[in-house]
Formats: structure tokens, sequence, C-alpha cells
């Protein structure tokens, strides 16, 4: 299983938030995805699966190393 360290910036969070995402939602479906893959308009990594309250979301990050 792989780990992840979120590092938060004010933009990030913000966008979430406009798309009514808390940042433990987001960590939630990263962390524990039913499907991995890339974005198509980005290419950046990309997880999906439910959020606590059930939820499907499809979260795009930025991979800063492979540590």
């Amino acid at each position: 299983m792989p780990y992840f360290e979120f590092i938060w910036t004010g933009e990030i969070t913000e966008h979430i938030a406009d798309n009514g995402i808390s940042q433990d939602d987001f960590e939630e479906v990263v962390c524990h995805a039913t499907r991995r893959g890339k974005s198509r308009s980005s290419g950046l990594p990309a997880a999906s699966g439910y959020t606590v309250d059930g939820r499907y979301i499809f979260a795009v990050y930025v991979e800063i190393d492979d540590v």
C-alpha cells in the first residue's frame, strides 16, 4: 500500500472546498482508492473512490517524489 504525505496550500484547499470536498475527503480517497490512473486533461496521477459519507470523487494530485 502506498504511503502519502499531503502538503496543502491555500489555493488547493480553496479549490477543493469550491467543489464541496474537504481535505479529509480528498485524503481518504487518495489513500483508499478504488481505482488509480491519470487525469486525461493534465496527465497527473489521479485516484477515484468513495468519501466516508458515500460520495464518489475523482482526486487529481501531484507526486513530489517516489519516496
